[in-house]
């Protein structure tokens, strides 16, 4: 399929060379110029204006935020002189930019699919991701092979397109809660003389296995957050997406305003840009470690 590709992140450039080594034709545009110059290497073309990129059979977007989102592609003059069929939103953002931009889309005759993905760069690098999406069911057949190409599954939730976003702001809500909850069992470990990383060894091969302890539980008992794979100050956003979603919903998430200050401090202690583990800097502060 012929593909434009925005957004040339960790995980966009992950992304979309998954796209090209599948036989895909790519055609990049990113605010930055080196990663479009990293993916034309690759064989990809670029695009020198976001309209290049939605000229493409289908769009692809892979942006930080809603803000980022809005102010680049919710444009009536982008979206009314597209020739794209179909524009997959594969950032996560808020359920309600996603009713907002399936709407907008829709009045230009242009499809919209949601499609957030769980899984980190290095998983985007495999093309291991989980491909949460929703949209019209034509729609995501159609562009199931270039799904196939960047993840191992995808999983269909329906036609309201912000389904997707709803699953992958609650799974990302549990996982920074899981984080935080090794993060203070850690500490109170290492407070009475055990290593982090023996109970680590203890957790992960008895009653916590999986790729949430074993990956953050090691950085976290190594206290090793570079590289990022998954940056503090996009976790802080994607929990203020959670508490956010469910103000909407009347929902009380108690531990989301625990989440909320213990990733503001670590914030505030220039964690921003480490990974998202470095949420756990916040226990050892507060044990005095």
């Amino acid at each position: 399929m012929n593909v434009g590709f925005v957004g040339l992140g960790a995980m966009g450039r992950a992304m979309a060379r998954r796209l090209l080594e599948a036989g895909h034709s790519v055609r990049v545009w990113n605010r930055s110029p080196e990663p479009v110059a990293e993916l034309v290497a690759d064989g990809a073309s670029a695009a020198t204006t976001l309209a290049e990129a939605f000229d493409a059979e289908v769009a692809i977007s892979m942006l930080a935020d809603d803000r980022v989102v809005e102010r680049l592609l919710l444009n009536e003059e982008l979206l009314s002189s597209a020739r794209a069929a179909v524009h997959v939103n594969m950032a996560t953002v808020s359920p309600g930019l996603a009713r907002r931009a399936a709407e907008l889309h829709a009045q230009h005759g242009l499809g919209y699919i949601a499609a957030p993905v769980l899984g980190r760069s290095e998983a985007a690098a495999a093309g291991n991701l989980n491909i949460l999406a929703s949209g019209p069911a034509a729609e995501l057949d159609w562009v199931a092979p270039l799904f196939d190409a960047m993840g191992r599954r995808t999983w269909h939730l329906g036609e309201d397109p912000a389904a997707a976003n709803v699953a992958k702001v609650s799974a990302n809500f549990l996982l920074v809660s899981a984080i935080e909850a090794f993060s203070e069992a850690a500490v109170l470990a290492e407070a009475n003389g055990l290593a982090p990383a023996a109970l680590l060894d203890v957790l992960t091969n008895s009653i916590f296995p999986g790729p949430v302890y074993a990956g953050y539980g090691a950085m976290i008992a190594e206290q090793s957050f570079d590289p990022a794979g998954f940056r503090l100050a996009l976790g802080l956003k994607d929990v203020n997406l959670a508490l956010d979603t469910a103000a909407d919903a009347n929902v009380p998430l108690p531990l989301g305003s625990l989440l909320r200050d213990s990733l503001l401090q670590a914030l505030a202690h220039g964690h921003g840009e480490q990974d998202l583990a470095a949420i756990s800097t916040t226990s050892r502060t507060r044990a005095a470690l």
